[in-house]
């Protein structure tokens, strides 16, 4: 596999009744609105994602996704464990996390849970705001990822991104782990192997989810028998989220699209988001 630094539906379900679909959407809804408020929107970015589909994303292999299952989440966070443990991300740094909330008036009080990766929008802010092309979205196969030999860390990205999807390395560490035989070890990611030290990428840059890429074979396909399966899909307990090609209809994320109702959060931004929720 080259260096990734070089740049090489639905039909109703029966048992949800309209009610419980407004008030699933509607809180989705505030979830994601709390999430921009915080991080802001670049209008330019929003622009951008209006443009059309470019040729390349016409010729792309595969469309990598997720399917997230808001009925079998149970809010366990497995997935965000095995995520930092799989990439060795430092403390503030989640490339996904889990929102839950109590809808009310509920008789049962039943919390919703919602895990949040990167989203791998068709149409992606964070790509156009970058001042030095340092994030980029990959034309085999719609991931959007980082270079960290190029990103200079001026957080413009993170701005952009509707979705708070992304994070700034500001050189913590985990003080238990420092000095053990556990933090010698180099990261997988982007299958660069870089070990962590002062001064050096990927501290001082932006960080997120890259849909564990490093798993890909030399022909850019995962395995799911074989473990080389994102982390957090791999790990999930209540089998809540699935990955795979969204091109392949023979994919369990194209079969759970054609079943069951599912909503992409702020389709009206026309990011065109690569993951799905169910209701």
């Amino acid at each position: 596999m080259a260096n990734p630094t070089v740049r090489d539906h639905l039909e109703s379900d029966a048992t949800l009744t309209p009610i419980e679909r407004r008030e699933m959407l509607s809180m989705l809804g505030k979830w994601m609105g709390a999430a921009v408020a915080s991080a802001g929107v670049l209008k330019a970015g929003q622009a951008l994602a209006q443009a059309p589909s470019s040729s390349a994303t016409a010729k792309r292999k595969r469309h990598y996704g997720m399917v997230i299952d808001t009925r079998r989440c149970v809010g366990c966070r497995a997935c965000v464990i095995a995520c930092k443990a799989e990439n060795k991300t430092p403390p503030g740094v989640y490339y996904t996390v889990v929102f839950d909330h109590v809808i009310e008036p509920r008789i049962d009080d039943k919390p919703l849970f919602m895990t949040k990766p990167c989203f791998h929008c068709e149409h992606p802010p964070c790509v156009d705001v970058c001042p030095v092309s340092a994030t980029f979205k990959r034309d085999q196969d719609g991931i959007v990822v980082v270079d960290y030999d190029r990103c200079i860390g001026c957080r413009y990205c993170m701005t952009a991104c509707p979705y708070s999807a992304r994070w700034f390395d500001f050189d913590e560490d985990y003080p238990a782990a420092e000095k053990t035989p556990y933090s010698a070890i180099p990261s997988p990611e982007y299958r660069q192997f870089r070990r962590r030290a002062k001064g050096r990428s990927p501290v001082g840059n932006v960080r997120k989810c890259h849909f564990c890429l490093h798993l890909q074979d030399e022909n850019g396909e995962y395995n799911k028998a074989e473990g080389r399966w994102p982390a957090c899909a791999k790990t999930c307990t209540g089998h809540a989220i699935h990955f795979g090609d969204l091109q392949d209809p023979a994919s369990d994320v194209h079969r759970l699209l054609r079943e069951r109702v599912a909503v992409r959060l702020k389709e009206e931004l026309g990011t065109e988001p690569s993951v799905f929720y169910l209701l």
